[in-house]
């Protein structure tokens, strides 16, 4: 796999959330912060998004916003300051039940929705994304996110056979797509430039896609094509660690991700992210994450079933 879609893969939880709304008039609703992504896509109109000690933001119509972190915002009819918007802002599931779904032809329209992420081991490129990502309807470039807006617009009008699973799976590539768009316009961000290395890219891709083989340093180094000491100094400039320190570090993570999602056994797990036995593999792991694969497993589910 490559390296946006295993970090995403490797935080998200079950299926993403939404609804589509409806508003006319004067309007103001609040969604609290949130242990994972939030992001809304107007379908129709327009509304001003105020995140939580930001600016507000205009949202035209096609314009898509991803709140990468969770951040607590206000969405509305308009401009708003945190002052004004905490006096008039209701909560979310009282105004969409309340408002959210009026009839009429001048209303904003607008898809919301969160995915629901562990934060507690992200990747990275994960953990770089400001606050608020936004993309214009009239940006160009983008052609691969305005095909998946279109695409769930037309679900969410007509109720197809597999709508089901067609609307969770383009919820999935709105969120790709969101982050691409971020990686493809960002000036300063730490990842777009470690992807857009040759060389550390090359190396990225082949650690992700057999994290289990037994990786080398001169080995890792004949699949980007340059010496190690090449790759020992570009991959650890860009990316922060030595190759081999990441290839541990994401072996774990995605330890963690077998733990919190299958029931395999821990020497399973074990064999998939390339340890040689369930010993060495949960010895690493207590030492990364300060917590045993099993007592992991288990508040791993016991979060699940609490939500």
């Amino acid at each position: 796999m490559d390296v946006v879609g295993d970090a995403i893969s490797a935080v998200r939880l079950g299926h993403p959330s939404s609804s589509r709304v409806r508003a006319g008039g004067r309007w103001c609703t609040r969604l609290d912060p949130y242990d994972g992504a939030g992001f809304h896509v107007v379908l129709r109109g327009g509304c001003w998004l105020l995140p939580d000690g930001g600016a507000p933001v205009l949202l035209g119509v096609g314009d898509a916003v991803l709140l990468p972190h969770g951040t607590g915002h206000v969405i509305a009819d308009s401009p708003l300051d945190e002052a004004v918007a905490r006096d008039r802002a209701v909560p979310f599931g009282q105004w969409r039940g309340e408002a959210g779904e009026q009839p009429g032809r001048d209303l904003t329209e607008v898809l919301c929705g969160k995915y629901r992420l562990d934060c507690s081991r992200m990747h990275p490129l994960m953990s770089e994304l400001p606050e608020v990502v936004r993309v214009r309807s009239r940006a160009g470039g983008h052609h691969g996110l305005r095909a998946a807006i279109d695409l769930l617009a037309g679900e969410l009008d007509e109720r197809r056979p597999g709508s089901r699973i067609a609307l969770p799976s383009l919820l999935d590539l709105l969120l790709v797509h969101l982050i691409r768009s971020w990686m493809a316009e960002a000036t300063g961000g730490t990842w777009p430039r470690v992807l857009g290395d040759p060389v550390t890219a090359a190396a990225l891709w082949a650690l992700h896609a057999n994290p289990a083989a037994p990786w080398s340093n001169d080995r890792l180094a004949a699949a980007a094509g340059v010496s190690r000491p090449t790759l020992a100094r570009r991959f650890t400039t860009l990316v922060g660690r030595p190759p081999m320190s990441y290839l541990t570090w994401w072996r774990l993570v995605l330890a963690a991700t077998h733990l919190r999602s299958t029931s395999a056994t821990l020497a399973t797990v074990a064999a998939r992210v390339g340890y040689r036995s369930p010993y060495a593999l949960s010895h690493a792991f207590e030492k990364e994450f300060g917590i045993t694969p099993g007592r992991y497993r288990v508040q791993a589910l016991e979060r699940s079933a609490g939500r």
